[in-house]
């Protein structure tokens, strides 16, 4: 299964403002279910100052001839040799805010979703690129993907990568199209399991049709068969 192929966005504006010190008029409307090819909200630095910008999950390269759906994630071991990344990855820099992401655990027959928390339900970004392109009716469109390494001990026990989390003291590195490219690979590492937890949420969240706050909702799950592991 992909990894980081759903996250949930349940900031207010107040709290992007505050943390990311970025503003816009975009408006935002909590979100529990998010999906690849989906509209999502970055921060991204444009004249010296941090911008919101709303772009569409899933990197179309400037250079494409269609859209394509495979870029929602780029590897970061191979991020600066990737030919739809190895220039980005020196300049078109972002910030993807959230407040949870998802992965998925065979237990008996059921594939069991969990959400992956920073501290108590802490606003966090993943790491990410963006691009422009121009679609077949001369429209700019702006898309991005997130950036994954390893997985931390706490996220292994289902996947064995995860999506890149930016500390928020590395914010300004990570964003600042002057910042070494030496320096900014150096962040591209497992997050510290220590300061995540886990918990399982409702199997309606399997469907990204359904984007309720029942979605999200902490659940209990049947003890699984003998053999299984959580």
């Amino acid at each position: 299964m992909a990894v980081c192929n759903r996250f949930r966005a349940t900031y207010s504006r107040t709290s992007i403002e505050e943390q990311f010190q970025a503003w816009d008029e975009i408006e935002n409307t909590p979100r529990f279910n998010v999906a690849p090819t989906q509209p999502i909200l970055t921060v991204r630095s444009e004249s010296g100052k941090r911008k919101v910008t709303e772009m569409r999950w899933g990197l179309i390269p400037s250079w494409a001839s269609g859209v394509t759906f495979s870029n929602f994630n780029a590897r970061s071991e191979s991020v600066t040799t990737t030919p739809s990344f190895r220039d980005l990855i020196k300049t078109n820099r972002c910030l993807i805010p959230a407040d949870a992401f998802y992965e998925w655990q065979k237990i008996g027959g059921v594939k069991q979703p969990f959400a992956f928390e920073v501290g108590d339900k802490e606003l966090f970004a993943f790491a990410g690129l963006w691009d422009e392109w121009i679609d077949p009716q001369r429209r700019l469109v702006k898309s991005c993907t997130i950036l994954t390494t390893e997985a931390n001990s706490l996220v292994a026990e289902m996947h064995d990568r995860m999506p890149v989390i930016v500390p928020r003291e590395a914010y300004e590195l990570w964003l600042d199209p002057d910042s070494s490219l030496q320096e900014v690979l150096a962040l591209l590492k497992p997050f510290d399991s220590s300061s995540m937890h886990k918990y399982p949420v409702s199997t309606t969240l399997n469907n990204s049709q359904n984007q309720g706050p029942e979605v999200a909702t902490k659940t209990e799950i049947k003890a699984p068969a003998q053999g299984a592991l959580f």
